[in-house]
């Protein structure tokens, strides 16, 4: 019986599922790292150096914020590699590489460009975001995650989460609790306010992972081991297998619907969160999706390490 009702979903996947064209793509001044959305503004991360702004409403670049050039070991002057940004009333918090493997964190206001931590405080950051208009978090290389503050370059804590590289961190909503994950396959919850870890999950993932996705209590993970784990608010943890690695993963705001790079044609597959169903296959893009985040219910954008950002429209029933 299990095999029939099996076999029925499959026929009804193929016969209902479709493939989703990006309504729109733009196209950056750099390869992409990272973006993020602020209202009606995208802000890229690139390796030329850049964190491009686009107007969405225009689909067009709308400004830029330049970061100063460093020198490579043979002393010449090249790009720095613009590796995370974040957005916060107004102001935008960037990471980037600089000399010796270190990296530089940067505040923009709108109007000026000032260093938060340069090279002389030795850090190996990949991954830095707002908390609220005086901290941050940023988690290292090391799998360290600090809480820092932004006007005066001190750490209120720093928390070693377990002796595996540090992989990605989200950020809830109100920005109270935030989920890390690592080479190790484990995902972290811990409190920001005091960095205690609350909770461990059961590894779904039994290698690195990539990137998670937080929203409305749901998570889910991108696998090196080629599963997305799923972790619903209400319900029981599962796992989707794919057919190739998995570098990113998505979730709507309801964390209804779940989204994952699948497949060596660098395709994109919608899911519902609450039954692991498969349902839309997105496609279009050349390099591997390493970047989604939506923008609303209806649509999201994505990138892999390429000079192009794409927006899917999804046709919610």
């Amino acid at each position: 019986m299990l095999k029939i009702v099996l076999f029925l979903l499959l026929i009804y996947h193929d016969i209902f599922a479709k493939d989703i064209k990006p309504a729109f793509i733009m196209q950056t001044s750099g390869l992409v790292n990272d973006f993020v959305i602020d209202k009606d503004k995208l802000y890229v991360a690139t390796n030329a150096g850049t964190v491009d702004i686009f107007d969405l409403r225009e689909r067009k670049l709308y400004n830029q914020i330049f970061i100063k050039p460093m020198r490579s070991g043979q002393g010449t002057l090249i790009p720095s590699n613009v590796i995370s940004v974040d957005r916060h009333e107004g102001k935008t918090l960037i990471v980037t590489t600089a000399e010796n493997a270190f990296r530089n964190v940067w505040l923009h206001d709108g109007e000026n460009l000032r260093a938060v931590i340069t090279t002389k405080d030795k850090k190996v950051i990949r991954k830095a975001r707002f908390i609220d208009d005086e901290h941050f978090m940023f988690g290292s290389a090391g799998y360290e995650m600090t809480k820092h503050t932004l006007n005066d370059n001190y750490s209120i804590y720093k928390n070693h989460i377990e002796p595996s590289a540090f992989s990605d961190m989200e950020l809830s909503e109100d920005k109270s609790i935030m989920i890390t994950a690592s080479e190790s396959g484990i995902v972290s919850v811990t409190d920001v306010k005091t960095g205690k870890v609350l909770k461990k999950h059961e590894t779904l993932n039994v290698d690195n992972i990539y990137k998670v996705a937080y929203k409305s209590g749901n998570i889910i993970t991108a696998g090196q081991d080629r599963r997305v784990g799923v972790y619903p608010k209400e319900g029981k943890p599962y796992y989707i297998k794919s057919d190739f690695l998995v570098y990113a993963v998505g979730l709507s705001p309801s964390g209804k619907i779940g989204v994952y790079s699948s497949g060596e044609e660098s395709d994109l597959q919608l899911f519902d969160v609450k039954s692991g169903k498969k349902t839309d296959k997105l496609v279009g893009h050349v390099a591997v999706p390493s970047t989604i985040r939506f923008f609303s219910e209806e649509g999201f954008f994505s990138a892999g390490y390429e000079n192009r950002i794409f927006y899917w429209h999804l046709e919610i029933e």
